[in-house]
């Protein structure tokens, strides 16, 4: 989840004002960009963690040889990161320098995650993010901690999992029981990548949000890499993905209307003030609202906040509490893959680039999410952590529609023809996957392939495999 930004303080009027706040977000082709976030679990190796007390492969605690010295180390190699404080504690960095555009935040357990810089290509992405594990192992080695991408937290409970000391975290541990029974492990046990792409208008927006909503479940699919948890095969293929099926569904999920036609940015906050409210940020300081309406408070009917008016940073913050498959902010966020290796974090954003960023293949890819109705898509949300590429889609499968979505996305970065210094383009990024959906196994098949065999059905080498 983001850092702390910068609050807008201009008073909100009206609903027409939020929605322009969003259109204004809309750019020519030419300025579209690739965002890509990636998060990972730290893990202490055995050695170091026997020496502190602690258990093998335990997630690193916030403090000195933990995560907040990897922070520090970050803000002091003069590499360009400033640090972020949350009341005075170390919590985030933000990019300067080679890493402008670039952010260091944490999630709720201490997951690192790196919010890319909008680049031009994947071919950066790809730089940057070797880049930034570069820089983080050079850190992390000296302290005996590695870092593992995967879905969900394969070997520790809930209990385990250290808590960073960020406010807003303090406010949905506390809230997150009331509304979902998996919100905790949502928060604690989770990591994804994510990719963050521009619109150039309202209509080119729904367009892309249709089409990636739909095809998000095969995107989970594709990238599914959690199938532990406890130490044993959880009986799914994606347990992140499982998580979010019971983790507050107002917020969350695949809402019916996104697919309708007419839907745009007006549509979109009036859905988004009747999200329940987490926090509002004051004086460098953040008050719990949760489970209060932003609806009300605009119209002066929450007298919990009735001394402060909303303000377009209010609504910004509010934004980020929307947890749908793909969220809509000054650009749409791809939110429905796990974490996995380098080769499939780049491969996530080479999928969503090559559907979207080309008008052919966006419009090829309208027509493959139209052979079936809207309502088969949050089934096949439903059935693809436990069945993958299997699951079924109407008279097709998910492995059916990855196969014809790679396709096109292929025709779209071919058609980009951006090249690299030995004059690939992007499509060699789509290479995991081509490999997957003509039969090869998936992460997670991988991952339990390796449980019953050489590892003799312990997970604890997991760590050491996916350490990146």
């Amino acid at each position: 989840m983001s850092n702390p930004s910068d609050h807008d303080a201009t008073p909100i009027a009206s609903v027409d004002q939020m929605a322009a706040h969003l259109a204004a977000g809309c750019k020519p082709r030419e300025d579209w960009r690739i965002g890509t976030e990636h998060e990972k679990f730290g893990f202490v190796r055995p050695e170091a963690a026997r020496s502190r007390g602690l258990a093998p492969y335990a997630a690193p605690p916030f403090g000195p040889d933990g995560i907040e010295s990897l922070l520090a180390g970050l803000a002091g190699n003069g590499q360009g990161w400033e640090p972020i404080r949350d009341e005075g504690q170390l919590i985030g960095l933000k990019g300067s320098g080679r890493w402008k555009g670039a952010s260091v935040s944490l999630e709720p357990a201490g997951q690192f995650e790196l919010s890319g810089a909008p680049l031009r290509s994947l071919h950066d992405t790809r730089t940057e993010l070797d880049a930034h594990l570069a820089e983080l192992r050079t850190l992390a080695e000296p302290l005996g901690i590695g870092f593992a991408p995967l879905g969900f937290q394969p070997l520790h409970g809930r209990d385990a999992m250290p808590v960073m000391p960020k406010s807003r975290y303090a406010i949905m541990r506390r809230y997150m029981p009331r509304v979902g029974s998996m919100g905790l492990d949502m928060m604690l046990r989770t990591c994804t990548v994510q990719v963050n792409l521009d619109y150039g208008s309202e209509a080119d927006m729904a367009r892309k949000l249709r089409v990636s909503l739909a095809l998000q479940p095969v995107a989970t699919a594709l990238f599914a890499s959690s199938p532990f948890r406890d130490g044993r095969p959880s009986g799914f293929l994606s347990t992140r993905a499982h998580v979010w099926t019971d983790t507050d569904n107002q917020r969350s999920g695949m809402p019916p209307f996104f697919f309708e036609e007419g839907f745009g940015f007006g549509r979109y906050v009036e859905w988004v003030l009747d999200v329940p409210m987490y926090f509002v940020s004051r004086d460098d300081r953040l008050v719990d609202a949760a489970g209060l309406s932003f609806r009300r408070w605009m119209a002066g009917e929450e007298p919990a906040l009735a001394r402060w008016r909303p303000t377009l940073g209010d609504f910004d913050d509010h934004l980020t509490t929307a947890f749908t498959d793909v969220r809509v902010k000054r650009f749409l966020e791809m939110r429905g893959a796990d974490a996995g290796t380098p080769q499939m974090m780049v491969a996530q954003s080479a999928f969503w680039v090559g559907l979207l960023y080309d008008e052919a293949a966006l419009l090829a890819a309208e027509r493959l999410v139209r052979e079936l109705p809207w309502d088969a898509y949050p089934a096949l949300r439903a059935a693809v952590p436990t069945q993958g590429l299997r699951a079924a889609a109407g008279s097709r499968t998910a492995r059916d529609l990855a196969r014809d979505a790679l396709a096109i996305a292929s025709d779209g970065l071919r058609a980009r023809a951006l090249r690299d210094g030995e004059g690939a383009d992007e499509r060699r990024f789509l290479a995991p996957l081509e490999a997957i959906v003509a039969g090869a196994p998936n992460q997670a098949e991988h991952w339990l392939a390796r449980f019953d065999g050489p590892w003799n059905r312990d997970v604890r080498p997991i760590f050491d495999e996916a350490a990146v």
